[in-house]
């Protein structure tokens, strides 16, 4: 099932994930729902705070933009180099109750979008090396090693789980530039091209 994703503006997206177990409510049918909504929305990586669920969960799939597609005309495509491309690959995971257990190397920038932020994209630095601790969908505990763009996405992702914005990483300047951009998109003055939900304080 596609779920509409939580927009810039809503609470959720600023809490810290909680940790979940096997026992959590209808787990499978969440992470199928997450994948259907990420794949719907053309999106690399989703966390669960963006379907407004305050849990430790996200979810990468790289293989759409491993491949060009000279019919495509999405411009998001257009930021990964032919050895990006090929770094990516065909990479699937998902990542529960996710802990980043060390970072290093030479910060270095990229163009960053995200799907609860539509319509903006900014360069942000991150350190191009990290080691994971993560679960996987059976429970599984895995310590593993990522680099480069692969990095990158489940930093930006991880970042989610932490109640983080890739705008969070810009310079004050540029998160002032964007100021009316942002506060546009928390009223719901947008168009994306997928299913969105704009929240209402409530009364």
């Amino acid at each position: 099932m596609i779920l509409p994703i939580v927009v810039y503006g809503d609470p959720v997206l600023r809490k810290v994930g909680e940790k979940i177990d096997q026992n959590y409510p209808e787990l499978d049918k969440l992470i199928k729902d997450m994948f259907d909504t990420m794949n719907s929305a053309k999106g690399v990586g989703l966390a669960a705070p963006q379907i407004g669920k305050a849990i430790r969960l996200f979810i990468v799939d790289t293989k759409p933009f491993s491949e060009t597609d000279e019919d495509d005309d999405d411009d998001d495509d257009d930021e990964f180099t032919p050895e990006q491309r090929k770094q990516l690959g065909a990479f699937k995971k998902i990542f529960i109750n996710a802990r980043i257990l060390n970072q290093s190397g030479e910060e270095w920038p990229f163009n960053e979008g995200c799907l609860s932020i539509p319509k903006i994209r900014e360069n942000v630095n991150r350190l191009p090396n990290i080691e994971i601790e993560y679960y996987d969908e059976k429970f599984v505990k895995h310590i593993e090693k990522y680099d480069g763009v692969i990095a990158r996405v489940i930093q930006h992702e991880y970042d989610h789980i932490e109640g983080v914005l890739f705008t969070d990483k810009i310079s004050p300047f540029k998160r002032k530039m964007l100021s009316g951009k942002l506060n546009d998109i928390a009223k719901g003055k947008i168009t994306a091209d997928y299913k969105t939900k704009v929240y209402k304080a409530k009364r």
